[in-house]
């Protein structure tokens, strides 16, 4: 998987305290390094990311490695994406988008932070 100080990897260990527990909404994008628009897809993360650092939260999962969590949620699809808001999915995107899409289909999450 790409790397970013932005957009943090997510382990079954660290799942509860960084998605769950978190105080912002989260968008977990569920991912593999084999999947060709899941690579599309990381540097529009990369600039929501950045860009609503104050009102929504980026991480990913490696349904490869941490294959306990994508069962837990039923992700079948990479890359599928999430937006978790106070520890519940909210939310749920499967494929890769034009960054102007994705953000219009985060509106509702963005809007209520």
């Amino acid at each position: 998987m790409i790397r970013t100080e932005t957009v943090t990897d997510v382990t079954e260990e660290t799942f509860d305290a960084e998605v769950l527990g978190a105080a912002l909404p989260v968008l977990v994008k569920f991912t593999a390094d084999w999947c060709g628009p899941c690579r599309q897809l990381t540097p529009i993360l990369w600039e929501i990311a950045e860009e609503e650092a104050g009102r929504l939260r980026v991480v990913q999962v490696d349904v490869d490695r941490q294959s306990p969590i994508s069962v837990r949620y039923g992700v079948l699809a990479t890359p599928t994406l999430m937006v978790f808001r106070a520890g519940e999915p909210v939310a749920s995107i499967v494929g890769a988008r034009p960054k102007r899409k994705l953000l219009q289909e985060l509106a509702d999450v963005l809007d209520r932070t």
